[in-house]
């Protein structure tokens, strides 16, 4: 099969009906969109690389779904309505059974959240993924990371530590690809909803791709502050504290990585209100501590502030997936 035909056949979805906002879409040289008057572009581009980002042995509907997920999570936590994507993918070969599911996983979630795929690129080479997101605000919108005041509350989204324990399942053999970490790890879930919904509450946000204290050392630092977290605050999800130890879980909750949540800060009053808009998404938000004054993170036990998030270009980041989550 040609370069053509597979793009023909397999990744030149149609646009859903509706959607006046696509002048041209997949098969010109550009595509057209309109963006909303009014609104101001979040654009963001994210490689998954295989063995490196995702096992290369997953299914490629996971694959699909999780190329797509991690590059809108950064329009998630930016508050951004997510409109539009492109794909540039790179293959060993032409593998219609692979490419087909590959496609179609990254399709539902893409249709799922009213993300148009617009066009993009494919050639020969390994395994690599690369999207581009588009998403859309109101003018002066934008969640950044550098908002953070002394006094604020930190809180977050969901249950972090699960796909890190998904990983370190998978790496073990197992292939129960309904069981919640493993779901958590190969299909997570973009906050796009819950980063719309914090607009204009949350006064910074980030994502948590590479570990909560790595992420939220990001923010610290854009931010000029601190924070002291507590660590009986973490939220712990019910399959981490059944089967392993606490201070593994903390671990991973607090350094693993891949979960995809949104950790924000914002005034105590506001709390509530926050809260209350979540709930209806059936999503926790959780306090685990204050920003304050003084630069770094406190409150926690030495050892699990010595290691450090994920790096590609460090020593925690030179084995890919190999990495274990324990």
């Amino acid at each position: 099969m040609s370069e053509f035909e597979l793009i023909a056949r397999y990744l030149a979805r149609p646009v859903a009906s509706g959607r006046d906002d696509i002048v041209v879409g997949n098969g010109d040289d550009c595509a057209v969109v309109t963006p909303t008057p009014n609104h101001q572009l979040a654009v963001s581009v994210d490689t998954s690389l295989a063995d490196v980002h995702f096992p290369g042995d997953a299914p490629a509907a996971a694959i699909g779904h999780r190329a797509l997920a991690v590059a809108l999570s950064d329009l998630a936590a930016m508050g951004a309505r997510a409109r539009w994507c492109t794909v540039a993918l790179t293959l060993p070969g032409a593998d219609p059974e692979w490419t087909a599911a590959f496609a179609d996983g990254l399709a539902a979630l893409a249709d799922r959240v009213g993300c148009a795929w617009v066009g993009g690129d494919v050639t020969r080479g390994a395994l690599s993924i690369t999207v581009t997101v588009q998403g859309e605000l109101p003018v002066g919108g934008a969640i950044v990371r550098g908002g953070a005041r002394p006094g604020q509350l930190v809180a977050v989204t969901g249950y972090p530590g699960r796909a890190a324990a998904g990983l370190d399942r998978w790496q073990r053999g197992e292939r129960e690809l309904g069981h919640p970490l493993l779901e958590a790890y190969l299909r997570p879930e973009p906050r796009l909803a819950a980063g719309e919904a914090l607009r204009g509450i949350a006064t910074s946000a980030i994502d948590l791709s590479d570990g909560l204290l790595a992420d939220l050392g990001h923010v610290l630092n854009a931010s000029g502050v601190g924070a002291r977290l507590e660590l009986e605050a973490l939220p712990l999800a019910t399959p981490l504290r059944a089967t392993l130890d606490l201070t593994v879980v903390h671990e991973l909750a607090l350094h693993g990585g891949d979960d995809y949540e949104l950790l924000v800060t914002l005034d105590d009053a506001d709390l509530a209100e926050a809260q209350r808009r979540l709930a209806g998404l059936h999503l926790p938000l959780t306090v685990i501590g204050r920003v304050v004054d003084t630069p770094g993170i406190h409150g926690l036990p030495a050892a699990l502030l010595e290691r450090g998030g994920w790096d590609h270009f460090s020593a925690n980041g030179s084995a890919g997936v190999s990495r274990s989550a324990t």
